[in-house]
C-alpha cells in the first residue's frame, strides 16, 4: 500500500493542521514500531525544510539511533548527554535556538544551527525514544513546533507498550 502526505500552506501552523490528522491516521495503521517511525521521520522530513528527522530508542543507558531521514547521524548518546539525552533524562522538550550555546551539545553535523527534542513515552510514563529534528537555521523551533510535535509523540505511545 503506498501512502502520502499533503500540506499546502506556507503559514507553519497550518502545516502542522494538515500534516497531524494525516500522521495519526498513519500511525494508526501500522503496529509495526520501525515502520511507523520511519513513515514518521519521512513525512515530516517532505513537509519541513529541515536538516534532520530521526528517532533515538532508548536501549539500556543509551538512546541508539533509530529510523530517520538526513545526513549521517551520531550512532548513540548516553544518558544526559547533549541534548537528546538531556530531554531524555529531564521528561519533557528542549527547544534550542543557538546549539553551540547549549553546554554539551554533541555536533552530529556541524550543519545543525538549532534544534527539538521531544521525549516519547510508553503508558507508564517513562521515556522510550526521542524524536530528534535539527535546522540549518539559528531559532527555527518555537512553541508551535513544541505543541505539534508533543501531540504527535503522544500518539506514538502504544507503539512502546
Amino acid at each position: 500500500m503506498s501512502y502520502q502526505v499533503a500540506v499546502s500552506s506556507d503559514d507553519k501552523a497550518q502545516r502542522y493542521a494538515e500534516l497531524l490528522p494525516q500522521l495519526q491516521a498513519l500511525i494508526a495503521s501500522e503496529q509495526d514500531q520501525i515502520a511507523s517511525l520511519a513513515n514518521v521521520a519521512a513525512a515530516l522530513n517532505a513537509c519541513f525544510d529541515w536538516l534532520w528527522v530521526g528517532f533515538y530508542l532508548v536501549k539500556g543507558q543509551q538512546l541508539v539511533l533509530g529510523p530517520f531521514q538526513g545526513p549521517l547521524a551520531c550512532t548513540r548518546i548516553d544518558f544526559g548527554k547533549g541534548v537528546c539525552g538531556a530531554a531524555w533524562q529531564q521528561g519533557r522538550t528542549l527547544l534550542v535556538q543557538d546549539v553551540d550555546a547549549f553546554p554539551g551539545h554533541i555536533a552530529c553535523s556541524s550543519l545543525a544551527r538549532s534544534e527539538v527534542v521531544v521525549p516519547v513515552f510508553d503508558g507508564q510514563g517513562t521515556v522510550k525514544a526521542v524524536l530528534d529534528i535539527d535546522s540549518s537555521r539559528l531559532g527555527e523551533y518555537d512553541e508551535i513546533d513544541r505543541a505539534a510535535l508533543e501531540q504527535l509523540a503522544t500518539w506514538l505511545t502504544p507503539l512502546f507498550n
